[in-house]
């Protein structure tokens, strides 16, 4: 089954040529570890709002002879830095949308005995590239990379690349017509060229076996046969293995690595060679699963703190591509005490991934199919599935990815569940060692107090993620987030994956006031309060981490064209909300959720006494009752009208720990919150064990086995 599946992956990746007219060749994979020439740096751009660029054979670069008419020079056009957009290059860029061409000349030595590519990490939205006259091929979509073989078009000496580049808002594009985020148009990310032997490492893949910690699994793909070497040193391993007729060879190692995790992101060298090619990568090892309503790192159930972000440069309001700016953005990440990081709304550049890889930093890595697009169009469906076949095959090596996301806030309709339910196939087609997800808002109001997610789209997918914005959209306000309980379909882990409200730096007054830091801080602090009474919580990525820019965000004075949401301003300062996030997830780190119950009460409430030294008081009287497994849920809620409290003597009798233990509690239904711990002597930790005991609702136990304690927040306490 593996085999098949890593064959597909090849046959999908090849088939690329063949999905359009021009086409790029088949991605290369790891163009750090290749020889490689920048061509960054200034390019002659001609901005062409009425498209005369094609009839005009802009991409000729010719010279007018004297006494002919050409009506264009790229000598004598301005410039425009590569990488980078052209909207923030030029003020009267800022909201332009169409085609630009870009040109630029450059000298090349040809190589006997090599191939050489060109590669742009991405150019948004639609180009068309050209060298020396000779067109090379198109590629649609905004934010992955393309690569065209130029080994034959390259000339000794003086040679032109000319791209014209369109980011022109398409119906039938993805994204579609619609967005919240700024339409950074231009050469965004590096162009280079990219030099191999004859016969190369096209791709590769080397990872731990899934269900496995004991083994290694790879492949290689290479562009003509012969064998392929594979070596770890710090392990001890060297395989080699002859590649089929097709070029595809395979690798079973047998190792114990040391796992990577947020703690520590521990990666090891890794050398793949054939014949005179030879990458070296680094490479983490770790293991990422669900069970039940839990996410599993390395067999161990994490709480993913998180944080959204785009792809907006830190004080130059631009988009972002520089090593500076990638590392100035995950470090405020860290600095609120995440150990994840949701990249939306597309896929972030290469170096991105690779420092959140080196930093320990899990990764949701999302495809553009954002909003209403042309779900029913078959073009668009293909289009979806190249972008997110192109991120698998640039970032399928890194530790860091651990949820590809297909979409965001889709409405719901057949089509559209038909498209991402093709998706999600094909996902797990690409790569069936990570989760698949997804972020919908389509929640609804069961009354006041309860609300649900019973998206269709759950079904298909390994996380449940949800946008929420109680206290922001809509009429309930922050203070309503404390008294609403939520509700979802599907018996599998929910990230909520957006909340949060704008807020514009360095404004003031009370926390009723929209835009304020304090109306921010305020919400946040309800909100996390609410999202602490999800039992089936995994994880949260609040929107956002900085302000970007966006159209839709026209207020004068306050939104000017950003976004405000972000707890950190485009300038590097952080709002009040900033700290109130950052004090949660300190919580969240020192206590992990590793178990969580649900529980109801059927009865009045009164003092109840048991043996074993164990007393309720003011607590009320039902039974104990798990949530099942098989997604039965109880649904009678029974509340208290004021706190209570309770006390176990031994812990024995209330979680297995030795006699010398104890446990104490207090809860406030009013305020909706539960804390306690229970200690015990030994260090093997408290087990958990309750059979019989008589509490309200909606428990979740956060388990520290090492330290032997246990700490219990919720609705209630068990």
């Amino acid at each position: 089954m593996k085999r098949v599946a890593i064959c597909l992956f090849l046959f999908l990746l090849l088939l690329t040529v063949s999905v359009f007219a021009q086409t790029p060749a088949p991605l290369i994979a790891d163009p750090p570890s290749r020889t490689s020439i920048s061509l960054d740096g200034s390019w002659n751009s001609i901005i062409d709002p009425y498209e005369t660029g094609m009839g005009g054979k802009f991409y000729e670069n010719r010279k007018a002879a004297k006494g002919e008419l050409v009506e264009y020079d790229f000598d004598r056009s301005a410039k425009l830095k590569v990488p980078g957009d052209w909207n923030t290059q030029r003020d009267t860029l800022l909201f332009y949308e169409g085609p630009m061409w870009y040109q630029r000349n450059f000298s090349y030595q040809k190589k006997t005995n090599a191939r050489t590519f060109l590669y742009f990490g991405a150019a948004n939205y639609f180009s068309r590239v050209w060298l020396n006259g000779v067109k090379l091929g198109e590629h649609t979509g905004g934010y992955t990379p393309f690569n065209f073989e130029v080994t034959e078009q390259l000339k000794d000496g003086d040679n032109s690349v000319v791209v014209e580049v369109d980011n022109t808002r398409r119906p039938d594009g993805v994204p579609g017509i619609h967005t919240d985020w700024w339409n950074y148009g231009g050469l965004t990310r590096g162009v280079k060229l990219v030099e191999v032997s004859q016969t190369f490492i096209q791709n590769y893949s080397i990872q731990l076996a899934k269900g496995r910690v004991d083994e290694i699994r790879g492949w290689a793909q290479l562009s003509g046969g012969g064998s392929v070497t594979v070596e770890i040193p710090e392990l001890h391993i060297k395989q080699t293995a002859q590649a089929e007729a097709s070029g595809l060879a395979e690798f079973h190692l047998a190792a114990k690595p040391e796992l990577w995790s947020p703690e520590s992101a521990r990666r090891y060298q890794v050398v793949i060679s054939a014949r005179d090619d030879h990458i070296t990568d680094q490479i983490g090892f770790r293991a990422i699963e669900t069970r039940g309503t839990q996410i599993l790192l390395n067999g161990k159930p994490i709480f993913l703190r998180g944080i959204s972000a785009h792809e907006e440069a830190p004080f130059r309001q631009a988009r972002a591509f520089s090593p500076e700016d990638d590392r100035t953005l995950l470090t405020w990440a860290k600095e609120l005490g995440c150990n994840f990081i949701r990249l939306t709304h597309y896929p972030h550049n290469e170096d991105m991934i690779r420092l959140a890889d080196q930093m320990g930093l899990l990764v949701w890595e999302e495809v553009p199919v954002y909003w209403d697009i042309q779900f029913q169009n078959p073009a668009a469906l293909e289009n979806a599935k190249a972008q997110l076949r192109d991120a698998i095959a640039r970032d399928h090596n890194r530790a860091a990815i651990a949820i590809w996301s297909l979409s965001n806030e889709t409405p719901i309709s057949p089509e559209r569940n038909a498209f991402l339910k093709s998706m999600a196939q094909y996902a797990r087609s690409l790569d069936s060692t990570r989760l698949i997800s997804s972020a919908s808002d389509k929640a609804h109001a069961v009354d006041p107090q309860h609300s649900a997610l019973d998206d269709p789209l759950g079904e298909d997918l390994d996380v449940i993620g949800l946008n929420e914005y109680v206290g922001w959209y809509g009429n309930r306000k922050p203070e309503d987030a404390d008294q609403i309980q939520w509700s979802f379909k599907y018996e599998k882990p929910v990230i909520i994956t957006e909340f949060g409200g704008g807020a514009q730096y360095g404004l003031h007054g009370d926390a009723q006031t929209r835009f304020t830091e304090e109306y921010q801080a305020n919400l946040y602090e309800h909100q996390l309060t609410m999202l602490k009474r999800i039992p089936a919580l995994a994880g949260m990525s609040p929107w956002v981490l900085m302000d970007f820019r966006s159209p839709r965000r026209t207020l004068a004075g306050i939104q000017d064209y950003f976004n405000r949401k972000g707890l950190i301003s485009d300038q590097g300062q952080r709002k009040q909300a900033f700290y109130v996030l950052q004090k949660l997830v300190a919580r969240r780190a020192e206590n992990p959720v590793v178990r969580r119950r649900s529980y109801v009460v059927r009865k009045k409430a009164k003092t109840y006494h048991r043996g074993h030294g164990v007393s309720v008081r003011n607590a009320a009287e039902g039974m104990l009752s798990r949530r099942s497994d098989d997604g039965r849920r109880m649904t009678r809620h029974e509340t208290l009208d004021r706190p209570w409290s309770l006390r176990f003597f031994p812990a024995a009798a209330a979680f297995g720990s030795d006699a010398g233990g104890f446990a104490d509690f207090f809860c406030d239904l009013q305020r909706g919150i539960a804390e306690g711990r229970a200690v015990g002597n030994n260090r093997t930790g408290c087990q958990g064990k309750l059979q019989r005991v008589f509490l309200p609702v909606e428990v979740e136990h956060n388990l520290v086995g090492s330290h032997g304690r246990k700490y219990l927040r919720g609705n209630s306490l068990g």
